[in-house]
């Protein structure tokens, strides 16, 4: 019997622990858009491409400059 009296104060301090995070959440807007995270895994990342790199610091007539492959070609179905 003696353990409730130590098990209900615990009890009632995580549960104030939990409301308290809850309005953080809240407030914080963790809830505002509820729709767009679960669309973002249907999001297919291959079509974005890989970033490419600058051509400022190489122009492209400079035979000096190294060849860079612009993409041209290497699209998924091309025969080759």
């Amino acid at each position: 019997m003696t353990i409730l009296l130590m098990l209900i104060p615990i009890s009632l301090v995580l549960l104030g622990l939990a409301v308290a995070a809850f309005i953080w959440a809240v407030r914080r807007g963790q809830f505002d858009d509820l729709d767009t995270p679960a669309l973002d895994i249907l999001d297919d990342d291959d079509a974005r491409g890989p970033a490419r790199a600058s051509t400022a610091t190489a122009p492209e007539n400079d035979p000096k400059a190294p060849a860079t492959d612009t993409g041209r070609g290497t699209e998924r179905g091309d025969a080759g």
